[in-house]
């Protein structure tokens, strides 16, 4: 492959460099943000030699070439379109600007709860090794395994807030390292750690004719976002106004006083309300839905990847993690990315093109490990019937999964990495989602197979 000639074509079909903002790149895709997106000959690129797909989600046009090429495309693209000086906080906040209000806000979202994955993840599964040693009884009680696991895997969920704090302050142009020590005041060992909570009362403090119950904001989510966003706004504007001779010393402490007095007295309590509001619904509509619930989300959540709003749902899922100990959401998630990876398995076997299959085979089991995009937007979407087929497999396997009261003890793995969160609430547990898991790859296989799909 001639990655010199192939990325002057793409150049030019893409309305020439002076029509590319940005360029990153992932596993799979290069990633572009675009000033005219109608400048773009969709058909052409995909024709290109090395190209298995291209596509518009999330506010960025994005060109599938596949492990080990992307990356070779990627260094010839910048310096052809000249964007090696392009950082990607540049690019993040270009994709931004290409987006809805509402995308917007789901983006952001994303970019707050992603980071924090790998720490949720391995708590779960420290939380499956503990109980599983006590299920089994592999140790005593009192042992020091169990008091060592226990502080392990809670430690995550206890400075939940303090992880936010650094990660929501980063996003939203605030200094991180602020945003980490309003988390550790929302979360400071002078407040009840409502964790331990069970019958103990509170203090109260009496302060400028408040009454403020001392109760910390471990595991809470919704008070350290609502307070490192107040807190980055009074950052901001105080560095406009402060002298640069004296910012080091002035802004840090107001920004910290007047945030700190505010998460106390208000956003504190007003987050935790809207928290365990959100939590109530969710768990209302579960507990009375049923398996209809299910079906529903099983079935449209394909259609809110589509849009982008499906990265907001990170942060709902932690706060269930937080207030429940457990997340129903993610299961039907799965069912609903496995499913179109069983129509894009089907789309694989029925195609005649070579290009097709080509693209079909590894984005289904893309999804299979959980990564969607390629297949919905390269396949399924493209011919449609396809995508059909996997909301109708998702559906199904969506209220399998509630049906049987599947649930994980993390957030972030869908698919076959998924077992991984599943194993730990149990074998039951295990069992049923696996269950699930075949039935939304089955179901969205024969329905694909049945509808059928033209191709072009």
């Amino acid at each position: 492959m001639n990655y010199e000639l192939v990325t002057k074509q793409l150049l030019s079909l893409l309305g020439g460099k002076e029509n590319v903002i940005s360029a990153v790149h992932c596993a799979t895709r290069l990633r572009l943000v675009l000033k005219d997106e109608k400048k773009v000959d969709q058909q052409a690129i995909e024709q290109l030699d090395g190209v298995k797909g291209a596509f518009s989600s999330s506010g960025q046009y994005q060109i599938i070439f596949g492990t080990g090429v992307v990356n070779k495309v990627y260094e010839q693209f910048v310096k052809e379109a000249g964007l090696q000086n392009v950082s990607a906080d540049v690019h993040q906040e270009a994709v931004k600007q290409k987006m809805n209000p509402l995308a917007r806000l789901a983006k952001t979202l994303s970019n707050i709860f992603v980071p924090i994955i790998p720490a949720i993840v391995a708590s779960g599964l420290l939380m499956g090794l503990l109980g599983m040693m006590k299920a089994f009884k592999w140790v005593a009680p009192d042992s020091a395994w169990i008091v060592l696991l226990d502080m392990f895997s809670s430690a995550a969920f206890i400075i939940l807030p303090i992880l936010i704090g650094y990660s929501a302050a980063k996003e939203f142009g605030g200094n991180p390292f602020l945003g980490a020590v309003i988390g550790g005041i929302m979360t400071h060992p002078a407040l009840l750690n409502p964790w331990g909570l069970g019958s103990a009362e509170p203090e109260y403090l009496h302060f400028l004719g408040f009454d403020i119950a001392m109760i910390g904001y471990q595991g809470t989510v919704i008070p350290i976002l609502l307070a490192t966003y107040v807190m980055s706004k009074i950052e901001k504007s105080l560095r406009k106004v402060v002298p640069h001779a004296v910012d080091l010393l002035v802004t840090p402490f107001i920004t910290v006083i007047l945030t700190g007095f505010t998460a106390i007295l208000v956003i504190g309590p007003l987050g935790n309300i809207v928290g365990k509001g959100i939590t109530t619904t969710l768990n209302f509509v579960y507990d009375t839905g049923g398996a209809l619930a299910g079906l529903i989300f099983g079935g449209l959540y394909s259609m809110i990847v589509i849009t982008g709003v499906h990265h907001s749902f990170h942060a709902i899922e932690a706060g269930l993690l937080a207030d429940i100990g457990k997340n129903y959401l993610l299961p039907i998630w799965s069912m609903a990315n496995v499913a179109q990876g069983g129509a894009g398995l089907a789309v694989f076997l029925k195609s005649k093109r070579t290009k097709t299959k080509e693209i079909a085979l590894p984005a289904a089991f893309s999804a299979f490990l959980g990564i969607t995009e390629p297949v919905i937007f390269g396949i399924n979407l493209k011919y449609r019937k396809p995508f059909i087929a996997a909301a109708i497999g998702g559906a199904v396997g969506g209220a399998y999964v509630v049906f049987t009261n599947v649930v994980a003890n993390a957030y972030g793995l869908t698919g076959i990495p998924m077992i991984a969160i599943v194993a730990p609430m149990g074998m039951a547990n295990l069992i049923n989602y696996l269950i699930g898991f075949a039935i939304a790859v089955g179901t969205a296989f024969v329905a694909t197979w049945i509808l059928g799909f033209k191709e072009e």
